[in-house]
């Protein structure tokens, strides 16, 4: 009864990879217990999601063929596009929110356009634009970019209203660190740059404040809601938005968070149930609103 922090279901965002092909249902070895699902299989894992009190998943895909302008991310018939289509056919009570990038789709490995070895900034506003209008045009109900460009929710929000969808959405990845914790991840997403790093356009982990001045930009452009990425290493950056803005505030509970815990679990070294319980409330306890997280359907089952 004097619980201050609750957690339930209906705070988690489960996210979900597809990939060509038909019938694949393929265990991710960084992440047990996550798969890469085609697509006629993604709306069946989606109809036990929402039959668990889940609210929401989002979208990562895995694209036939990478180029350098990353053309399977705005392709009609691209991998997310049709897993959108199919699950809003199929799983009716169920959000649909994808992410927004290019890594996942460019031949570089890189969020946008290359110039020399350098990613170009404003011309890779236009395909990320591109790319959330194609999402929204399939079914998608919210788009997330995670690019970390420069003014793109803005040319999101832009190209969103010329074409009528002035109601959806977008949810910011407005604070997203440059992490050792996304390792896991790229092996999922099949997105590991193919030369350099990140670090360009992710923020400095050794960053506060820098966090509350691009939450304050995106939510200039545009943005409906925010977050934070990673989830546990900035439990103080979660607690400084929360307290500075008045938005719905995510956090993602990253792929290398989830696989420590798993990790340890199977080795004896911790209560794997304890640990994952312990971790998302304290990202609740934080000021999360929603939280994104591999753990969605296992937490949701205990709660």
């Amino acid at each position: 009864m004097v619980r201050e922090t609750r957690l339930s279901p209906e705070n988690f965002i489960y996210p979900l990879f597809v990939c060509p092909g038909n019938g694949i249902k393929r265990e991710i070895s960084s992440m047990p217990g996550n798969f890469h699902w085609s697509v006629d299989g993604v709306a069946q894992e989606c109809r036990e999601v929402a039959a668990l009190g889940i609210p929401a998943v989002i979208l990562f895909g895995l694209p036939e063929a990478k180029d350098e302008v990353a053309t399977g991310a705005y392709a009609e018939d691209g991998i997310v596009q049709r897993a959108i289509r199919a699950i809003k056919a199929d799983v009716k009570d169920l959000l649909v929110v994808t992410d927004v990038c290019l890594c996942e789709y460019t031949s570089h490995g890189h969020c946008g356009v290359i110039k020399g070895e350098e990613v170009d900034n404003d011309p890779s506003l236009d395909l990320l634009a591109r790319t959330a209008l194609s999402h929204v045009q399939a079914g998608a109900d919210i788009v997330a970019p995670s690019d970390m460009m420069d003014g793109r929710v803005g040319a999101i929000r832009a190209a969103l209203d010329k074409s009528g969808f002035l109601e959806t959405p977008i949810l910011a990845y407005a604070a997203k660190y440059a992490s050792v914790f996304y390792g896991p991840f790229r092996e999922a997403a099949d997105s590991a740059p193919q030369f350099g790093d990140r670090r360009a356009y992710q923020m400095d982990p050794a960053n506060a404040r820098e966090a509350l001045r691009e939450v304050a930009l995106d939510l200039e452009e545009g943005a409906d809601m925010v977050m934070v990425k990673p989830a546990m290493p900035y439990l103080d950056v979660i607690a400084h938005v929360r307290r500075e803005f008045r938005v719905p505030v995510a956090a993602y509970q990253v792929s290398g968070e989830f696989s420590m815990i798993r990790a340890a679990a199977s080795l004896g070294w911790l209560d794997g149930e304890r640990a994952m319980m312990e971790s998302l409330t304290a990202i609740r306890r934080a000021g999360a609103d929603m939280i994104l997280t591999y753990f969605a359907k296992d937490a949701a089952k205990l709660l």
